[in-house]
């Protein structure tokens, strides 16, 4: 069964509340694994991921914190999968690579992941916050 991780899971959980609430508004760690109850470290792990991967800001200074990157229209759920757990792949022979065995299922898998991709490209953080 093709699952997202638990890491990002919380990702979605953090971005969609930050998309709720007023653009441009700093969140940080503390505050949002209370809001939320999730652990603090694992808040701290999903932030610092999602600032790698160009979803989030990073704002230094006492009264800084974390804000999206770009508005929550702009930012898709296959990017945030992307930017923690990397490409989007629901084989190996769907990857962009490919697999070594060249066999008759990875041009049905390749579709199949054709169509996935393009459905979370599509779902941004705004549509989830709004449902």
């Amino acid at each position: 069964m093709f699952r997202i991780t638990k890491i990002t899971d919380y990702g979605f959980l953090l971005l969609v509340h930050m998309a709720t609430q007023e653009e441009g508004r700093l969140h940080n760690a503390k505050d949002l694994s209370k809001s939320l109850n999730v652990p603090l470290p694992t808040v701290s792990k999903v932030l610092k991921i999602l600032t790698q991967g160009a979803i989030l800001k990073s704002h230094q200074g006492s009264k800084g914190g974390y804000s999206l990157a770009r508005p929550a229209n702009q930012i898709s759920a296959a990017e945030v999968i992307e930017a923690i757990e990397g490409p989007l792949a629901i084989t190996d022979c769907s990857s962009a690579e490919g697999c070594k065995r060249n066999c008759r299922v990875s041009h049905s898998w390749k579709k199949v992941n054709g169509s996935m991709v393009g459905v979370l490209r599509q779902l941004t953080l705004a549509d989830m916050a709004a449902e």
